[in-house]
């Protein structure tokens, strides 16, 4: 399939390029040392990534630890409620620890034992890359130090508890709003004085080279299974496919595996409170390009070009900028790129669990509400969702603040 004038065919062969680029996004803006480690790690994944023995050990965890592959199911009653397409969801929330991220912290974990490194460093906004890391260090017998901000300490307590019980060092960060930039800040800048010891385990496909290839490729078990499961649970591909986007992981998880046919992709990102710099943090819709972070992108600036403040009520979305691949994928067109307000989402977490008996994470909530939005335009066919998460570490603080609607 060719689309504006990318042959997606060979896109995986193409894309990032040797120095890490999406088209003009990506790249690893780091300093000197900082590089040598980011080129000591490329060095180690394209070694065994192409492994027989680190390919047949990743699958063997996939299938005997994380409970892999996850199934997808049919949404028949909030179809029925809808109108005539049909909603399928893909079941990340059945993954080990309860979302998409164990994907790639168990390969970056397994990366890590390869590089004879002693600890794995990472930041967490809702939780889930932090439990999903604890747990992989665990396997793996790792030290773990987890950076997290205050505000989503105290709204992620469940998976904070998690953490520690898992022998994780949770970090709490309390400068600027105290959220995922501010832990992502913090994490950088702990590794850049510890990294002969240890490997920083970014948590989305974002960073420098080589980290939004690797988490990337880490994920794409999400799209290789669903693609398969949904042609045999239906005999066709899906109509569109949906996924939330902060950073972009599951979504790039998902989307790896249909980029190359006729199917429409949907990123959902987090209107928030509203369209006011500071009151949501959909990145690709209005912002612009620059870099943070290690990685050029597109990002949300204040007044002096600066990442902007951003608010979202999914811990795990309200991040300034996105992945490389996906500001990529938006210029192009070839992903549609679309937002979600707070109210639309809590209005999809509260029907999925009462029309389903699925409690989606906050997160996936937004792919959820997207595609009940779509399914109402489209009329027919069918929408399959990356359910990315489940949402006990939500729960408390939904309940909380929102209520039992």
């Amino acid at each position: 399939m060719n689309y504006n004038g990318i042959d997606f065919d060979t896109y995986f062969k193409y894309y990032p390029d040797q120095n890490g680029y999406f088209g003009k996004y990506g790249g690893a803006y780091v300093s000197p040392e900082l590089k040598k480690a980011m080129e000591e790690i490329s060095e180690a994944y394209f070694t065994i990534c192409k492994s027989r023995t680190f390919i047949s050990e990743l699958r063997r965890i996939r299938k005997e630890f994380q409970g892999r592959p996850t199934p997808i199911s049919h949404l028949e009653r909030l179809s029925s409620k809808l109108g005539n397409v049909q909603l399928y969801v893909k079941r990340e929330d059945l993954n080990h620890t309860g979302a998409h991220k164990l994907n790639h912290c168990m390969g970056e974990a397994l990366l890590a034992k390869f590089m004879g490194k002693k600890k794995v460093i990472a930041e967490t906004g809702a939780g889930q890359h932090g439990v999903a890391l604890a747990t992989a260090a665990a396997y793996f017998g790792l030290e773990c130090d987890i950076y997290m901000g205050s505000v989503d300490i105290k709204k992620q307590a469940p998976n904070v508890a998690r953490m520690k019980l898992l022998g994780a060092n949770v970090v709490e960060v309390t400068e600027g709003l105290a959220t995922l930039k501010e832990a992502v800040d913090a994490a950088f800048a702990a590794y850049c004085k510890d990294y002969k010891d240890c490997i920083y385990c970014i948590g989305s496909v974002l960073g420098p080279h080589p980290f939004p290839m690797m988490v990337r490729d880490f994920q794409s078990i999400v799209g290789i299974e669903a693609r398969e499961q949904f042609l045999e649970m239906t005999g066709e591909l899906p109509d569109a496919v949906v996924a939330c986007v902060g950073g972009g992981s599951n979504a790039m998880g998902i989307f790896s595996g249909f980029l190359n046919d006729p199917v429409e992709i949907y990123g959902v990102e987090p209107l928030g409170r509203g369209a006011t710099l500071g009151d949501h943090a959909a990145s690709l819709k209005y912002g612009t390009e620059g870099i943070m972070h290690g990685f050029n992108s597109i990002m949300l600036k204040d007044e002096n070009g600066e990442p902007a403040p951003v608010y979202s009520v999914a811990s795990g979305l309200d991040y300034p900028s996105s992945g490389p691949e996906h500001a990529f994928l938006h210029d192009l067109g070839r992903v549609k790129y679309d937002v979600v307000s707070d109210d639309e989402t809590l209005e999809a977490f509260y029907t999925l669990s009462r029309l389903e008996g699925i409690i989606p994470a906050i997160e996936s909530s937004h792919a959820v509400a997207y595609a009940m939005k779509l399914a109402k335009e489209m009329g027919k066919g069918s929408i399959l969702i990356n359910l990315s998460g489940r949402g006990d570490k939500d729960m408390d603080y939904i309940i909380e603040k929102y209520g039992l609607r």
